[in-house]
């Protein structure tokens, strides 16, 4: 048995306000209960205690610890429920057969919403009874978010994002300066603040800040293409820590800056970035923010690749070296929460990548770990760290020295457990390697 398991449970939580406790728990609650309606009283009805999702989550697979189990994340508000508003609540109640929530759950529960929980959606994926169960936390994280029970980091930096439109301090000045040192290092040109655009591209602060060659990489495609687009500062940041968080009205907030930034130069489409968590968003989330549909395409930038790529208009060369193995990590929001499993494949066979997948890939992969925000709680590395193993098993059997994915924060998840067991990969973007062998000819 491991160490991890062997350890005492331990209550973590943090908290912001100057809320009662009582105030805590009415404010949840209440919320809990706006958001119930026919979809979500379903999945609460539904659950068999089957098990199956325990085996689906590499949490619970990597500790053995039931609590880990994601029914039972949720747990807390379907006793809210069952008490509360189910067709028996008043059995429920009258028999204390369901006893009413108390703050003290809630607190004990922020580790299994938030540090054990990326929403990746594969217990969604195998549920037998069809419960969207990541979506579920999702909600759950909004409750949460009124009871001012969130963790600290992930609070500051959606907050971050609200007052000053980056999670990472990307500023738009910062972001400007990034993106003309990027068209110098790139010898292209990188268009800002168009006023008339076909395409607006939007980057993660993650990109801005630590792996700026995204911005080249799309800018030289692009100009490749012949494409009139822009990068905006009123409109750029694609990651949405407002919906990791929980706070929808900074979520809308952020959501609303993308697509009026789009409405003012007119663009056709919004290129988003290779960001998972941007992707749902933006692309699922985004017509429901705006109160209409949304007057222009979303792409995932890997959607839009295979496309450029598959119909001809961008011609790409081979790869230097076709014997050398990758191996190719899916990021759940675009593969098996967004749908675009087979992109990144049809460029990976353009380039004549020697690509060896795991076992299992595509809709079925493992999590990286680091996904929903868990990546910036510090408290959680210790667990993230252990569930990464998954992954290592997966890459070590390909026989793969390189792991490409087109996501920036799986990017950073690999990166930082590399560090942390000094293990002898690399991950690279698919994007900065497409840019490197377009055939200019």
């Amino acid at each position: 048995m491991s160490e991890l398991i062997r350890k005492e449970p331990v209550v973590r939580y943090d908290i912001q306000g100057d809320m009662s406790n009582e105030e805590r728990l009415q404010n949840a609650m209440a919320d809990f209960s706006k958001n119930v309606n026919r979809t979500t009283a379903t999945y609460l009805e539904s659950c068999v205690h089957c098990g199956v999702c325990a085996e689906a989550c590499q949490y619970y697979l990597q500790t053995g610890d039931p609590k880990y189990t994601p029914i039972w994340k949720l747990e807390v508000f379907k006793q809210a429920y069952k008490r509360e508003s189910s067709p028996f609540a008043p059995i429920f109640k009258k028999l204390n057969l369901k006893k009413k929530v108390t703050v003290e759950q809630l607190m004990e529960w922020q580790e299994l919403l938030y540090d054990s929980c990326t929403m990746c959606g594969r217990c969604s994926l195998v549920c037998p009874m069809c419960i969207d169960i990541a979506t579920m936390i999702g909600q759950a994280r909004h409750s949460m978010f009124t009871a001012g029970l969130v963790p600290t980091e992930l609070h500051a930096v959606a907050q971050r994002a609200r007052e000053e439109g980056s999670p990472l301090g990307a500023t738009p000045d910062v972001f400007e300066d990034r993106a003309d040192w990027m068209a110098d290092e790139w010898d292209t040109d990188v268009p800002f603040d168009e006023d008339e655009a076909d395409i607006l591209v939007t980057m993660s602060s993650i990109e801005i800040m630590k792996y700026p060659g995204a911005i080249g990489a799309t800018a030289k495609i692009l100009n490749a293409l012949g494409e009139k687009w822009t990068l905006r500062g009123d409109g750029y940041e694609a990651t949405n820590f407002g919906m990791l968080s929980g706070n929808t009205a900074w979520q809308k907030h952020s959501t609303m800056k993308i697509i009026d930034a789009a409405k003012k130069c007119g663009a056709k489409l919004v290129l988003l970035p290779e960001c998972g968590h941007a992707y749902g968003a933006l692309r699922w989330m985004g017509a429901n923010q705006n109160g209409e549909p949304l007057p222009f395409e979303v792409k995932h930038v890997s959607e839009w690749l295979a496309e450029i790529v598959e119909s001809g208009r961008l011609k790409v060369n081979k790869v230097k070296d076709t014997e050398t193995p990758f191996t190719f990590h899916d990021p759940c929001q675009v593969s098996r929460r967004g749908g675009a499993t087979s992109a990144p494949r049809v460029v990976m066979e353009a380039l004549g990548i020697n690509l060896q997948e795991m076992t299992p890939t595509g809709d079925d992969t493992w999590c990286c770990g680091g996904g929903g925000g868990v990546v910036t709680i510090k408290r959680a590395d210790e667990l993230r760290h252990k569930v990464f193993e998954l992954k290592m098993e997966q890459v070590e059997k390909t026989g793969a020295e390189t792991v490409l994915s087109t996501c920036s924060n799986c990017r950073q998840s690999f990166a930082d457990s590399i560090e942390h067991f000094g293990w002898d990969k690399k991950v690279e973007s698919l994007l900065e390697l497409v840019a490197e062998n377009i055939d200019e000819d």
